[in-house]
């Protein structure tokens, strides 16, 4: 273990699954927060691993400070999914060498709203960053952009967590008017 960092200990349950958080991060319009990872043509939500030591909210502030640059003072949680999503890795990423076999994510979605200014957001927040651009988005963009094997877990998650969004961005309307 090196000094002064928690191991990071990659859990995987009897399923193959690895448990993960998924970030949703919308601003005052409705939009959502959508990063593009480093030297690839993709795009997705901010998301990581849960460690062993970790609940799922622990480890969506920790995701959320080292691919973000937010603290949780910047966001507010408005919700989450009521279960774990899961998707299943294509063959070619399955990594059978390494045991346990991970056959793909369970993942825990999250929704917060910025309450800070968007110049708060740091993508080189950590030593090894994921993402080198971000932009807001509609919500039905990430849908139709994000890598075929994720695109029903984030569906689903959309589904369920955008009634919040549109609820929140109605309040925040009705109050400015």
């Amino acid at each position: 273990m090196t000094r002064g960092r928690k191991r990071r200990t990659q859990v995987i349950d009897r399923e193959g699954y690895r448990p993960n958080v998924g970030i949703i991060l919308f601003n005052p319009r409705g939009e959502l927060f959508w990063a593009r990872r480093i030297g690839e043509d993709a795009w997705q939500f901010p998301q990581g691993g849960i460690r062993a030591d970790e609940t799922p909210e622990e480890a969506l502030y920790r995701e959320l400070a080292e691919e973000v640059g937010l603290a949780p003072e910047d966001v507010e949680l408005v919700g989450s999914t009521r279960g774990w999503l899961r998707y299943k890795l294509p063959r070619r990423l399955v990594r059978r060498r390494r045991k346990p076999v991970c056959i793909g994510q369970k993942q825990r979605w999250f929704l917060l709203r910025l309450v800070s200014p968007e110049g708060r957001v740091r993508l080189d927040a950590s030593d090894k960053p994921e993402f080198d651009h971000w932009r807001w988005v509609d919500p039905e963009r990430p849908v139709n952009e994000v890598i075929g094997f994720k695109r029903d877990v984030y569906r689903r998650a959309l589904d369920e967590l955008l009634p919040l969004v549109r609820q929140r961005t109605r309040n925040n309307n009705e109050t400015a008017d």
